[in-house]
């Protein structure tokens, strides 16, 4: 076997047992909320579109964002903004070498998350 001259089999690597930094997992986080947002983009405009419509249209979207589905995409979206836009901020400062320490940075990260979540279950608590 060319590359395995100790004659010893790959071990399993279960990445589910990986622990990342907190500051990689928001950094992750960041980058997922851009998707969400990005593609919720159209489906926004698409939207208030139809809301504009008039009122059947109005209804009609109403109807969409009291179901079941609507509120959960509602408090997707509403987490990835709130994500999105603290972790630019904690982006943007940590450029400008504020926080950028590992202990600052590290606290930013929980904070950023923590917030994230809490604005997310506050929105979701608003919805329903």
């Amino acid at each position: 076997m060319a590359g395995h001259g100790n004659g010893r089999r790959p071990r399993f690597l279960n990445l589910f047992r990986l622990r990342f930094p907190v500051g990689a997992v928001c950094s992750f986080a960041h980058r997922v909320s851009g998707v969400v947002l990005a593609l919720f983009l159209p489906v926004t405009i698409g939207l208030l579109r139809r809301s504009l419509d008039g009122s059947s249209g109005y209804d009609a979207v109403a109807g969409m964002m009291s179901s079941v589905a609507g509120k959960l995409l509602a408090t997707l979206f509403l987490w990835a903004l709130a994500h999105h836009t603290l972790a630019g901020v904690r982006h943007l400062l940590m450029d400008v070498e504020l926080g950028s320490s590992l202990g600052a940075a590290r606290r930013s990260a929980w904070s950023v998350s923590v917030l994230g979540a809490a604005l997310a279950v506050l929105a979701f608590g608003a919805l329903w």
